[in-house]
This record gives C-alpha cells, structure tokens and sequence, in this order.
C-alpha cells in the first residue's frame, strides 16, 4: 500500500483555511474581536488587550464550540453572515487588501 497522499487530495489543514467562517469577527463597536484561525484555534482580543481569551474551536454546520486554553467552553450559531455567541453579535470584519505594490523609478518624469 503506498502511503503518499493523492494527487489532489486536500489535506484536513487546507480545507481548514478555505472554511467560510476563518477570519476575524467583531462586534459593531470593535471592542471584541475573535480571531478564527485556519488551524482549529481561536484569539480573541477585548478593548485594548491582545490575547485575552485563546482557545481552540470546532465548527459542525452553522455550529461552534469553543473551549478556552483554561478549559472554559462555549457555543454560538452562525446566521446569515453573522455569529451570534454568548448574548454577543459579531460580524465578518472584511480582510485586509494587501498594500499596492510599490515601482522603482529613476526619479526622472517623462520628458524633463
């Protein structure tokens, strides 16, 4: 039996980080940000604080759990393009556009 993976086959990771639901999530005045990671965890971020709850989570449909690193654990739905979880309301937080790309010149304009 030949153990290399096929031709083609994604593995569990890179669907991972194609599901719709990774990315950032906030709620409409920013202040809590949860971060789902391609990878299976989560960083959420309260006000000022970087990191103050992380955790890993599990999506089964529309359904997530979270458990946090202390083993606090927690649920939510997503609806309509929206996470509702724990009383809180977030939503998609659009991805960031990388920088356009910046071209060397000579510093000379054209025809001067």
């Amino acid at each position: 039996m030949n153990s290399t993976p096929r031709q083609g086959a994604a593995s569990n990771a890179e669907r991972a980080a194609h599901h719709p639901y990774v990315g950032m999530w906030v709620t409409a005045d920013g202040y809590i940000r949860h971060e789902l990671l391609p990878e299976g965890r989560y960083d959420e971020a309260r006000g000022k604080k970087q990191s103050a709850y992380q955790g890993r989570y599990r999506v089964t449909g529309d359904h997530i759990d979270y458990v946090d690193d202390t083993g606090f654990t927690a649920d939510g739905e997503f609806r309509n393009g929206i996470l509702y979880h724990a009383g809180m309301v977030l939503y998609r937080e659009a991805p960031r556009k990388s920088p356009d790309t910046v071209v060397a010149c000579s510093g000379r304009l054209p025809g001067r």
